[in-house]
């Protein structure tokens, strides 16, 4: 028995290296090897910040007699969803169709070593027969019994789970539903879900759903200008933020969210700290922060850029993946307080204003330990306690910064520290619209920093990489592509790069050769040269992260009409057109395709600022205040190399002195606009 894990840079396969399973990483050596011995394979897909991959973990793969069963009945093959989204996303899928049932982490899959087709899937097994689920080792017993007696009827339910899985990318023409009527009912469904009591959608676990935030946030926007005013959006994304900036969700010492809330009133946390959440909440925050100005929102926003700076910053400037939930081998552990402990560290005063604000004076909400969570809004504990505002938040910082030095002693949760571009996206995203949102240049320019790791690390010779550490791993996924090209898109609008632009073309010139579907439109998961495996998906369904087809058909229309390339606009288009029966049948579960679609129905603006750096930097701080998703502003020097083919190229000396504006809707732009009044004007009135 050798386990194989043990030369990879993935932490969550080498939290398996020392295990007694003779695990494989997924390879073609793995796969040979189950097809010789004719075996079937056990696939196990985890992260590393899982919580129940780490119990699954404990109790079955580092225990002797269970690997024992494992090694002698199955080729065991583990792998790291963070660096094989592709291979993940298809077992769920698979684990769905056989069971019936929604998928997670850990997932345990059993396939035939010829097709790799799965017959028998779950998620975590137990070591002892619980939860109205058998022992791991009986299991396995019986699946190794059942496919050397009963391989003819494995086929064929293989077959069917084919021809289901096949199905998936069969699309059919929309209906008749026109493209306002669609909106409109993507928000009607929205508004069904949402929980009027306590925000968000549906009820326990409860997660963030930026995506879905963000298309509630979009819809009111529009309505406002273009249509039928809708007063309660607004308050729907307010709720849902504000609570979950004073619930436990939220880290209220060091900043940052978690993944999830296991109660419905966001007060208990799954306590994993994802990039991913973290990215597309800042960008989220931010846009809500460009509405109007909030107390508490802005903290949140604060400390959680000041987090990823912190905590969470490659020293050569991307961005690591994850925190782990557990420390000390249990869930939570670092974050949570006992009151005598809260009392020791703090003064009377300080203890006042925290128990007050953080409920510590009521019933611990977490295994006999408070896990802190705002009971009420910072205005009326002030009040309550008949303080001033200067002195109560005074006293609540310094109570903040004790504890949080204090946690700094404490054993951290495990840092998964590989660098993902996808994740990395998001994040660079999110820091630089917070940065510009609340003028914080530091935020900006780490988002910049990360872009050049991404363009200087993880592409390569024509290719992007998904992983890195220490040296690129896996091609690129569509997710990468797409999330790097939005992240791009936003640093070109707080100021231009050559480099960045150029790279922007080069990445969605790759999109278009081996992603694209040229036949039916739309954009597959993998590349066209990736490795053959037993689906290929062209995902369009809002998940944790948003679709790649979502994303891509968003920054193809941006970038087509940035650079007046009209391959980009319709290969755009024609995603919408290829996804707009699935998008019909459930609206409120397509809410990234729908941004696009929106770009579409509505008028859209382009502005190209020219001149002086300091002089257009001004001018786009004047036409970007506020939130106005429709436009889209490119300040870009005379100094610039790399400028879209439809400016002018000669400029005279006078005219390098003094800024112009260029406004552009659809394929057709104004003259020169040489005053901000008339370019302010111009925006508003189109």
């Amino acid at each position: 028995m050798a386990n194989r894990l043990q030369e990879e840079t993935s932490p969550y396969l080498l939290q398996h290296a020392d295990n007694p399973v003779d695990w494989h990483p997924w390879s073609p050596a793995a796969l040979q090897s189950a097809r010789e011995s004719g075996k079937p394979i056990l696939l196990s897909i985890g992260y590393s910040a899982c919580h129940w991959c780490h119990v699954m973990a404990h109790e079955s793969f580092e225990n002797e007699a269970t690997a024992r069963v494992m090694n002698e009945h199955f080729v065991n093959v583990k792998v790291d969803r963070e660096e094989r989204p592709d291979l993940d996303k298809i077992y769920q899928t698979a684990h769905q169709l056989l069971t019936h049932q929604t998928g997670g982490w850990p997932l345990t899959m059993f396939l035939d070593p010829d097709t790799l087709v799965p017959f028998f899937g779950g998620t975590y097994f137990p070591n002892a027969a619980r939860f109205q689920l058998p022992s791991f080792v009986d299991l396995l017993l019986r699946i190794a019994d059942v496919f050397a007696t009963k391989r003819d009827e494995l086929e064929e339910q293989g077959k069917q789970v084919m021809e289901a899985i096949a199905s998936l990318n069969r699309t059919t023409q929309g209906g008749s539903m026109d493209d306002t009527e669609l909106l409109a009912k993507a928000r009607q469904q929205l508004g069904e879900q949402y929980d009027t009591a306590d925000g968000g959608f549906g009820s326990a676990p409860k997660f963030p759903m930026p995506t879905t935030l963000d298309r509630v946030l979009r819809h009111r926007t529009y309505q406002d200008r273009w249509g039928k005013p809708d007063r309660e959006a607004l308050d729907m994304v307010m709720t849902t933020l504000t609570n979950m900036a004073r619930g436990g969700i939220y880290d209220h010492l060091g900043g940052g969210f978690c993944r999830y809330a296991t109660d419905r009133k966001w007060m208990v946390p799954h306590f994993e700290k994802m990039l991913y959440d973290n990215g597309q909440l800042l960008s989220l925050y931010a846009d809500v922060l460009s509405i109007a100005p909030d107390e508490l929102l802005t903290g949140a926003v604060r400390e959680t850029a000041e987090w990823l700076l912190r905590e969470m910053r490659h020293p050569d400037g991307a961005f690591f993946a994850a925190l782990d939930a557990d420390s000390e081998g249990e869930e939570g552990k670092f974050y949570l307080w006992q009151r005598r402990h809260i009392k020791q560290l703090l003064s009377e005063d300080e203890y006042l204003v925290f128990e007050t604000l953080y409920g510590i004076d009521k019933p611990a909400n977490f295994e006999g330990k408070w896990n802190l969570h705002r009971y009420d809004s910072w205005r009326s504990v002030i009040q309550r306690l008949s303080l001033e505002p200067d002195t109560a938040n005074r006293l609540l910082n310094d109570a903040k910064q004790k504890l949080f030095r204090e946690r700094t002693t404490r054993v951290r949760p495990g840092l998964d520290d590989k660098i993902l571009t996808s994740w990395n996206g998001l994040a660079i995203k999110g820091l630089i619209k917070a940065g510009l949102v609340l003028g914080e240049p530091r935020w900006i320019d780490a988002g910049n920093q990360a872009l050049d790791f991404i363009r200087t690390q993880a592409w390569q010779d024509g290719t992007l990489y998904a992983t890195w550490k220490g040296s690129p791993k896996h091609p690129g996924y569509l997710d990468d592509y797409a999330n790097i090209l939005d992240a791009l898109l936003t640093s070109l609008q707080n100021g231009w790069r050559d480099d960045n632009a150029n790279f922007a073309i080069e990445l969605a010139d790759k999109v278009m050769t081996s992603f694209y579907d040229t036949d039916n439109g739309g954009c597959f998961f993998t590349a066209h040269e990736h490795e053959a495996l037993i689906h290929r998906p062209k995902p369009t369904m809002d998940d944790a992260q948003p679709p790649g087809n979502g994303i891509i058909a968003q920054v193809l229309n941006r970038l087509g009409h940035l650079f007046g390339n009209t391959r980009y606009i319709d290969a755009s288009t024609n995603t919408l057109v290829w996804a707009r029966a699935l998008i019909e049948r459930y609206p409120s579960g397509h809410c990234a395709l729908l941004a696009a679609l929106e770009e579409q129905v509505y008028p859209q603006q382009l502005v190209i600022l020219r001149g002086p750096e300091a002089d257009i930097a001004a001018w786009r701080a004047a036409v970007t205040k506020g939130y106005h998703p429709w436009r889209q502003v490119y300040p870009i020097p005379y100094a610039a190399r790399l400028i879209p083919d439809y400016l002018p190229r000669l400029v005279s000396a006078d005219q390098q002195t003094r800024p112009s504006a260029y406004v552009c809707s659809g394929l057709s732009c104004s003259l020169p606009i040489e005053t901000l009044d008339e370019l302010k004007t111009t925006v508003d009135n189109l």
